[in-house]
């Protein structure tokens, strides 16, 4: 067979699934008769009462000097770790503001970072295709600095987000820009189950995000450039559980909601999306219009303790309070007074939904305080 035969016959494989993918599309669409949204309305919901006065910031965290890419709450809330382009991670007393380390770090081009479930170790990966892990209770050494206590060595490409196992500081999951997520165990660093890779029913693009289910912690989500979302079970990781379709560009975020039955997801393609895991469908679409027809990227998401707000940060510097219900926006971040003066890279909610801070490119953190020192719910 000639290669001008071939590049036909690719050409037309290509073009049937094209068809076949707009088929799927349009059938997912007559499926959903409703959304969260329509549903809400028909019974008489109402939008969540939440304004300006609600979310206040009460501290910016300032000693990065590089764009802020990742940050992380510990369990009991009152502290953060934080990854930036400077090459280090600043752990953060949260409520003075204090620096407690500042990690120099052997690769300075950091993607992500995560505290362990106990709050004594740190974790982070990024370009050098390591996740590299610190006992925040070594010595330090004659420079100063925090040696690493554990080099997870085994991905093909960047590392670009990382999750500890809830109440285990000895086992990890992350994603790589090798297409693959890895669960590891810490002790040994050594590679308990790769999912993905070499498997059909894996991502077919970079990852880019993962999110464990607190409820069921064998059970996590994986966000790609393929544009789609995969369940996995530890247990199994010769096949996804299932794929879930319907962004049109990377996934850049992803996160559990409350209860475990569900999740969201945040995109390239402006959108957020929840869906739930139990019936594949998605439930609902959470966009906002823009005058320009270019929408921002979505870059990380956050649900309140109760799910019924979501947080979302995107590359102009908008912060959107949405109502998870109703689908609209509550509240804009980016709008308030000390608000960042760039993109939002990187947010997260206390784990007692106390307060929310955000990580920007501005090289800033900021903590959010929610009116009258309620939790958001």
């Amino acid at each position: 067979m000639s290669v001008a035969e071939l590049k036909e016959r690719h050409m037309a494989a290509a073009e049937t699934v094209n068809s076949l993918k707009e088929r799927l599309k349009q059938r997912r669409l007559l499926l959903l008769d409703t959304d969260v949204a329509g549903y809400a309305r028909s019974q008489g919901q109402t939008r969540v009462s939440f304004g300006p006065t609600d979310l206040v910031c009460c501290r910016t965290l300032q000693g990065h000097t590089g764009k802020v890419y990742s940050l992380d709450w510990t369990p009991e809330r009152n502290r953060i770790v934080s990854a930036s382009q400077d090459g280090r991670l600043i752990v953060w007393n949260a409520l003075t503001s204090q620096k407690t380390h500042a990690i120099k770090l052997p690769c300075a081009w950091v993607m992500t970072c995560a505290f362990s479930p106990s709050g004594q170790s740190v974790a982070c990966g990024g370009l050098d295709s390591m996740c590299s892990i610190f006992n925040l209770n070594s010595q330090t050494d004659k420079d100063g600095n925090l040696p690493v206590s554990r080099m997870l060595s085994g991905h093909k490409g960047y590392v670009s987000s990382c999750q500890y196992v809830p109440d285990e500081d000895t086992h990890l999951i992350t994603a790589s820009g090798d297409q693959t997520c890895v669960l590891w165990d810490i002790t040994t660093g050594l590679r308990t189950s790769v999912f993905g890779g070499e498997f059909q029913s894996g991502h077919t693009a970079d990852v880019l995000s993962v999110s464990i289910n607190e409820s069921n912690s064998r059970m996590f989500i994986s966000g790609s450039c393929d544009s789609t979302v995969r369940l996995w079970d530890t247990r199994v990781a010769s096949r996804a559980v299932r794929t879930f379709h319907g962004h049109e560009g990377d996934v850049n975020a992803v996160k559990f909601f409350p209860d475990g039955h569900r999740f969201g997801t945040g995109s390239d393609d402006g959108t957020c999306r929840l869906f739930d895991i139990r019936t594949g469908h998605q439930l609902q679409e959470y966009n906002q219009q823009h005058d320009d027809n270019e929408a921002p990227h979505v870059t990380s998401i956050a649900f309140s303790t109760s799910g019924r707000l979501l947080f979302a940060g995107y590359t102009n510097g908008d912060c959107y309070v949405w109502d998870t219900l109703l689908a609209e926006v509550v509240l804009d971040l980016g709008k308030l007074q000390n608000s960042h003066d760039s993109r939002i890279s990187c947010l997260g909610l206390s784990a007692d939904g106390s307060a929310l801070c955000t990580g920007s490119w501005d090289s800033n953190l900021k903590i959010w305080a929610f009116g009258g020192h309620r939790r958001v719910n």
